[in-house]
């Protein structure tokens, strides 16, 4: 009887041990071969077998976001290849998007290769909010814009830029930013080379086929449907405040050379000053030797008494002169200040 129960609790051990092996390797199973997705995809008209569903597994690739975005391509009526989709989850890109993209444009009738749209989205680039506004123009609109009119006046503009997304060259085309510095080079441009500010404010179109002419969307990745100005102000008076620059700068210059030749001739009184007072000193030298010079030509007998009594007398008759003639030369001087 021991030896029958010792045998027939092994045999109970082995069953549930065979029992929980079986449900091992059905777990094992379904991790590693993905029944339930190869399930819906045979219900959604996928065309994908059980050995793609366990390479994805094997490689990394989850394979509910490629069924899943099969799926959806199929239901929007396009065709698209799991290697394709896979390849470009492994690359980096976004598949969902990817095939949303696809799928906007098939129903807008924008032709889209799925390579181009792998590729573009590989570059950066939202594909889907590209394909939206391949239907849908965006408008962007530019900062204030300044520029001054050929009769100095400054104008103030703003602009808004219709815009539509050109799929062919969204990659290595430009983006926002060249637009928006083409676009308000072209207002610098138009509004420049007008003679007068009122010309501009009178017809503000006139800038949007300017700039329109120029083709300022060629090597970006939009296309330029119209440019509106949406307001133009009016600044300051450049050309006045460069007048009154240029009035200031040549006043200070010719206050510059005045005050150099004032001083000039300062100096040039100073100099003469000197030499007055040099030879003002000169002629009291040599007034002082004039007495010496008279005794030496009366004791040589050069000058004689009667001669020097009648240079007395001329100098005296001088002296008398001048004090006559002094108080009229004083009026004179009073009625001339």
């Amino acid at each position: 009887m021991g030896s029958l129960i010792t045998i027939a609790s092994l045999g109970t051990i082995g069953t549930i041990a065979l029992i929980a092996i079986i449900i091992f390797v059905l777990i094992l199973f379904c991790v590693v071969i993905p029944i339930p997705l190869w399930i819906a995809a045979v219900f959604s008209g996928v065309k994908i077998g059980i050995s793609s569903l366990i390479g994805m597994r094997l490689r990394r690739v989850p394979p509910q976001v490629i069924l899943s975005a099969m799926i959806q391509a199929v239901k929007a009526g396009l065709e698209v290849n799991s290697n394709d989709l896979e390849a470009h989850y492994l690359a980096g890109g976004n598949v969902f998007r990817v095939v949303q993209a696809l799928v906007a444009a098939d129903k807008a009738n924008i032709p889209l290769s799925l390579q181009r749209a792998t590729a573009i989205d590989l570059a950066g680039r939202n594909l889907l909010e590209a394909v939206k506004m391949s239907v849908n123009p965006k408008v962007i609109e530019t900062p204030m814009v300044t520029a001054v009119a050929k009769d100095g006046i400054q104008l103030r503009a703003i602009a808004r830029v219709t815009v539509r997304a050109n799929i062919d060259r969204l990659v290595g085309g430009a983006g926002e930013e060249t637009i928006l510095a083409r676009v308000g080079e072209g207002i610098v441009t138009t509004i420049g080379s007008a003679k007068l500010y009122k010309d501009v404010l009178e017809n503000p179109d006139t800038i949007s086929k300017v700039v329109l002419d120029k083709g300022l969307d060629s090597g970006t990745a939009y296309e330029i449907l119209s440019i509106d100005i949406a307001d133009v102000d009016v600044g300051k008076n450049i050309g006045a405040e460069l007048q009154m620059a240029q009035a200031n700068a040549d006043k200070d210059i010719a206050q510059a050379k005045a005050e150099e030749r004032r001083a000039m001739a300062v100096a040039q009184e100073q100099e003469m000053k000197a030499k007055i007072r040099e030879m003002e000193a000169k002629l009291v030298d040599a007034e002082a030797e004039i007495p010496m010079s008279i005794a030496e030509a009366l004791a040589g007998g050069n000058l004689g008494i009667m001669d020097y009594y009648k240079m007395k007398n001329v100098m005296a008759d001088t002296d008398m002169r001048k004090a006559i003639a002094s108080p009229v030369d004083k009026n004179i001087e009073k009625s001339r200040k």
